[in-house]
């Protein structure tokens, strides 16, 4: 049997606990063979950002372009950008990947706090990549910045308004509101999907976890609107066993439930 294979189009997270090292653990937990196109390398961990730097545009196409000539690519999560020329270098290398689907996580800000999305970047991100996608998976205040929503617009507003910037389909994630529920919109249905809120648990790396799993879930062969709602299961279920422990601050989530297993 062959197994599906998905690329992670993304920042390195030194912590581990989001970017592409969440992005990996979440491919292992659906069952999909995981690639990297690392896009920046982060010096960070559960307090904060120490550092950022970018990969040259040319390491980032290539890196496309050598596991899809000999591995191939069955969906592309899409998250850390950072500037308008690693945009523009994602645009390139995505000829590579024929018709897999693209699903693109909007990371603007680190759960510190940290900007990880220039001004430039942005405006690049939504005119030249946004287009591309299947699916995109912006939470709230990600969807108020692509459109310049006000705060008066709902979350069903906001899917409508960030599908007109060309995506086949949105999941405007809900875990920034009282409600904790996603809106999945395709131009024809718009679709609650909820799910149980976890206080107790631990959420860095959430975001990249659900666009993560929702990419797999299309490598799979689900339907988007099915790849959303298992993506969420998976991203709840994660928060839910979040490792509260690891570091000072904000903890990872942990899509294997490790502190229920017994050491081996």
């Amino acid at each position: 049997m062959t197994v599906p294979t998905v690329l992670s189009i993304a920042g390195s997270d030194s912590g581990g606990g989001a970017g592409i090292q969440a992005d990996l653990k979440a491919f292992a937990r659906c069952g999909v063979h995981g690639m990297t196109a690392i896009t920046a390398i982060t010096a960070q961990n559960t307090v904060g950002v120490e550092a950022v730097e970018a990969i040259s545009p040319e390491t980032i196409v290539a890196q496309v372009r050598a596991v899809a000539a000999d591995i191939g690519v069955d969906a592309v999560k899409i998250g850390m950008l950072g500037t308008a020329e690693t945009v523009d270098a994602v645009v390139e290398a995505l000829a590579f990947v024929g018709e897999a689907p693209v699903v693109i996580d909007p990371v603007m800000v680190a759960e510190s706090g940290a900007v990880l999305l220039d001004a430039e970047a942005r405006t690049a991100l939504v005119d030249r990549l946004l287009p591309l996608a299947a699916v995109v998976t912006p939470n709230i205040p990600e969807a108020r910045a692509l459109t310049g929503a006000g705060e008066g617009d709902s979350q069903e507003d906001l899917a409508r308004e960030v599908l007109a910037l060309g995506p086949r389909a949105v999941v405007v994630t809900g875990g920034h509101s009282e409600r904790t529920v996603d809106l999945f919109f395709d131009g024809r249905e718009a679709v609650e999907i909820g799910g149980e809120r976890h206080p107790d648990g631990a959420a860095h790396g959430s975001g990249c976890t659900h666009s993560s799993a929702l990419a797999a879930f299309l490598a799979l062969g689900e339907s988007p609107l099915n790849a959303a709602r298992k993506a969420r299961e998976v991203a709840s279920a994660a928060v839910a066993s979040g490792l509260r422990e690891v570091g000072e601050g904000p903890g990872p989530v942990d899509v294997f439930n490790l502190t229920a297993r017994p050491p081996q």
